[in-house]
């Protein structure tokens, strides 16, 4: 499959706003941190062994379609333009650690981009399954297969004492990483935010923004997280971000419920507000295009705004991004005309309701 086809305006399977508690979880995502035996790590590995990595992993998995029952496509980063690696970032199919690697690395994607296995990251492997909703165990049974695969036909670095042997010490031991990235904007108006996550912290589990470590919480949407993977089965660790996130959902509804019955004359204004920004502004920021549609998003859940779909608005999240809008309008814009046409084209996506593609020729 093309490499553009990853690259243009088609959302990626996870923004379909399905799953369990789709109102609030946007999406799961579960990552296996791996690597080889007999090479050294990426931080001290050279570019012969990047490159013999690199082969052997993609082989592996391109020749396993059908065993697996799932395509992939291989993808070389080091061919990508610097704009092409920034748009794979801003769907979250690869790191931006990936994306600024100089040495050989490559991405491997499913077609419905639920799969993307990164190569010589900062480990060897890094395999990622993004589902939409809440479905930790049904994102961690697709990685698990395709681990088994891998498992089967490369030799894994592992020690029966530590497990999984990694490059950073804190993914030791399973190397599993399970996060869910939640919309909670009522939390955050009532200023609930800053004890959960005292609290979530002392549970070994780790609160960071929408784009992962050191990124902020654009939106409202959080990313939920195991800070631990050495010393607890993958079943307990899958386990306790369940019981987290299915108590972080009760609050933000409790939190919903009070607004409403409270300030909801206050709400429904600043919902509406956000709609017509959105819908008639000539010239916006990320930071106010986030804030508005995480406005609209809460309106929709919450039934005050009917006629917009929600799925429009996870689409918007990413699209609105830098990367995403160059290589929407095919040319280099500078942050002033970046934001004049994140406005065009949020107005004409929420008026059209249609795919932001063929919008985008008239845009463009």
């Amino acid at each position: 499959m093309s490499i553009e086809r990853f690259l243009d305006n088609s959302p990626s399977s996870w923004m379909a706003g399905s799953g369990d508690h789709s109102d609030i979880v946007m999406s799961t995502r579960i990552r296996l941190a791996r690597n080889l035996n007999g090479y050294r790590f990426p931080l001290a590995f050279t570019e012969d062994e990047a490159h013999k990595i690199d082969q052997s992993v993609s082989a592996t998995l391109l020749d396993a379609d059908e065993e697996i029952q799932m395509n992939f496509s291989s993808i070389q980063i080091k061919d990508l333009s610097e704009l092409s690696r920034q748009v794979l970032v801003e769907k979250h199919l690869i790191s931006p650690k990936l994306a600024n690697s100089p040495m050989t690395g490559s991405v491997l994607l499913s077609d419905d981009e639920s799969v993307s296995v990164m190569v010589n990251e900062e480990d060897h492997i890094r395999i990622q399954c993004l589902f939409p909703g809440l479905q930790i165990q049904e994102a961690y049974a697709q990685a698990d297969t395709i681990d088994r695969l891998l498992d089967k036909e490369l030799p894994y670095a592992f020690d029966e004492q530590f497990g999984y042997l990694t490059s950073c010490p804190t993914n030791t031991g399973t190397g599993l990483r399970a996060s869910v990235m939640m919309h909670l904007p009522a939390l955050t108006m009532t200023k609930q935010m800053n004890r959960i996550v005292t609290i979530i912290s002392r549970l070994g589990m780790v609160v960071r923004g929408i784009y992962g470590e050191g990124s902020e919480a654009l939106g409202n949407v959080y990313q939920v997280s195991n800070q631990t993977t050495l010393g607890k089965t993958e079943e307990d660790i899958l386990s306790d971000l369940q019981s987290i996130t299915e108590q972080i959902i009760q609050k933000e509804k409790e939190a919903r419920s009070a607004l409403l019955s409270h300030s909801a004359n206050t709400l429904e204004d600043r919902l509406y507000r956000s709609l017509g920004t959105l819908s008639y502004a000539r010239i916006i920021t990320t930071e106010e295009a986030a804030r508005c549609l995480s406005d609209v998003r809460l309106g929709i859940d919450i039934g005050l705004i009917k006629d917009v779909d929600v799925t429009i608005l996870n689409e918007c999240m990413v699209f609105m991004q830098p990367g995403f809008l160059q290589k929407y309008a095919e040319t280099t814009l500078n942050a002033s005309e970046r934001d004049t046409f994140r406005a065009k084209l949020l107005r004409e996506r929420l008026q059209m309701g249609e795919n932001p593609k063929t919008k985008g020729e008239e845009l463009a």
